[in-house]
């Protein structure tokens, strides 16, 4: 059995999250950032009139923001009936690949920290890690990013 993978950059590793998850891959732009969002929210965006949170990988991954590039892109999900984009410093490829090729997280890496990690796979010499998209929010977090979606675009029907 195959999984097709969106490859993406954040600093120098790679990652990979199942396409099939994926519902758009958009460039980074117009992002208004909300004070006193959820955690790990850098703001809002209007995407073909939904508004959606963005969710840093980096801030979640405890690594470095950076500036935007021409290259920083959003992997747009829908998952668990939130839409939320998270942002990724380049998109890589879209990567097929069988199922055989992708070894489990080792048990010591394994955590509530870290289960996010489905998987691990080889591509071009490279490790890249499999994010599952439905561990990435805690559930704390999906609960909060939740009602700020639902908050927001409430907010904006009122005004229209």
């Amino acid at each position: 059995m195959t999984t097709k993978q969106v490859i993406f950059k954040l600093g120098t590793e790679e990652y990979g999250m199942d396409i099939s998850l994926v519902s758009g891959i958009e460039n980074y732009t117009k992002v208004v950032p909300i004070p006193n969002a959820p955690a790990h929210i850098i703001g809002i965006l209007n995407l073909r009139g939904d508004v959606i949170p963005v969710y840093s990988l980096r801030k979640k991954f405890r690594m470095e923001e950076i500036t935007m590039t021409a290259a920083t892109q959003l992997l747009v999900t829908n998952c668990k009936g939130v839409l939320i984009g998270y942002k990724v410093d380049s998109v890589v490829e879209i990567l097929e690949m069988d199922e055989s090729q992708i070894r489990k997280i080792p048990p010591i890496v394994k955590c509530d920290e870290t289960s996010y990690a489905k998987g691990v796979a080889e591509s071009k010499g490279q490790l890249v890690v499999l994010l599952d998209i439905e561990n990435i929010l805690s559930e704390q977090e999906r609960e909060a990013v939740k009602e700020f979606s639902e908050a927001t675009n409430h907010s904006d029907e009122q005004k229209g």
